[in-house]
């Protein structure tokens, strides 16, 4: 468990000020935040790299605000890895225990159990510089785990890899994960990576906590236009709502009235993710929220498609390759845009 209570830190001119934390015993939390956010500051924090000025750090009850890092039970890995270039990959991963005098006989016994579980004993001779990105994370999380720490802290682990790398990396992690059940924090300014690997999200921004969440509540129900932005949402309409009552729940902007299910009456903006909207040929019936459009442009991103539609607002909509090239769309030609009310989320 990690619990911070009101906790201030400067780090030259940059202040995380006000945390205030609960994360339980075993969860896989990330922090997520654009550069700069203070993300890494908050863990390092944690790992006792930073003094805080105000506030208290608690792990697994224990007060750990004025002990040193060597003795809060945390393990850290960067995004660099922070390997010694001088040292074989074995070397590279008993020395947090030789440096603690522990045994010749259990420092095998860790290391026994920590090659089974990274499949490392082909690497085992090699240096560092000899090794893939890939494999050289491998390595690092080994050199972490291998004393068994309570916490683990992970600044931005999957940042250097590349795309195949960063997925079988990200693997590598939910399955560490699931077999130790250790606390995990884990900082990245990837939202795609925060929703595949989280049980809880933190939000910070200008070294404060902006929203705390489970990824589906981040994702679909952000607190702030911020939070919207961040994770992607691109159809962001600033408006008000009109004349509510049970049956009728409209958000006026830009000229267009959109039906919402929220009860927010004091909304300013209207969010709706682009993967939520369905294009079609035809006008439908089917969804309260139907609008005519132009297409202005097109995005190959792969295995989607992301268009511009001019609908008086611009909505962005992604749709899978396959119904695009169904239906043959091209910038210039008429379609519709239709999105349920559950899907206009309001701030």
């Amino acid at each position: 468990m990690i619990e911070l209570k009101n906790v201030h830190v400067k780090v030259a001119d940059f202040l995380l000020e006000q945390i205030n934390l609960h994360i339980p015993k075993s969860d896989y939390t990330v922090i997520l935040g654009p550069t700069g956010a203070g993300k890494t500051v908050l863990l390092e924090s944690i790992a006792g790299l930073h003094a805080v000025r105000q506030g208290q750090i608690l792990l697994n009850g224990k007060d750990v605000t004025a002990i040193v890092p060597e003795e809060r039970g945390v393990s850290i890995v960067y995004q660099d890895y922070a390997l010694f270039p001088h040292l074989t990959v074995k070397d590279n991963i008993i020395f947090g225990l030789k440096v603690r005098h522990i045994t010749r006989l259990k420092i095998e016994e860790a290391f026994e159990w920590i090659g089974g579980l990274f499949d490392i004993q082909p690497l085992l001779k090699r240096f560092p510089a000899t090794l893939s990105g890939g494999e050289r994370q491998r390595v690092a999380l080994a050199r972490a785990l291998i004393t068994k720490p309570e916490i683990l802290l992970l600044d931005e682990p999957l940042s250097a890899l590349d795309a195949e790398s960063r997925e079988e990396t990200r693997s590598q992690l939910k399955d560490t994960h699931q077999k130790l059940n250790i606390t995990t924090l884990h900082v990245t300014h990837d939202f795609e990576e925060a929703m595949s690997l989280a049980d809880s999200i933190i939000v910070i921004n200008q070294g404060k906590i902006v929203q705390v969440g489970k990824p589906s509540e981040i994702f679909y129900h952000p607190s702030s236009e911020f939070v919207a932005r961040f994770t992607m949402a691109r159809n962001i309409f600033e408006g008000k709502m009109r004349g509510q009552n049970e049956q009728e729940k409209i958000f006026q902007t830009n000229g267009i009235e959109i039906f919402t299910s929220s009860d927010k009456t004091n909304a300013k903006y209207a969010v709706i993710r682009s993967e939520m909207i369905q294009v079609t040929l035809e006008k439908t019936t089917l969804n309260s929220n139907s609008y005519p459009g132009v297409i202005k442009s097109i995005d190959d991103r792969g295995s989607n498609i992301l268009l511009i539609v001019d609908c008086l607002p611009l909505f962005e909509c992604l749709l899978p390759r396959q119904q695009f090239e169904k239906m043959a769309l091209s910038p210039g030609k008429q379609v519709y845009i239709n999105f349920l009310p559950s899907s206009v989320h309001l701030i």
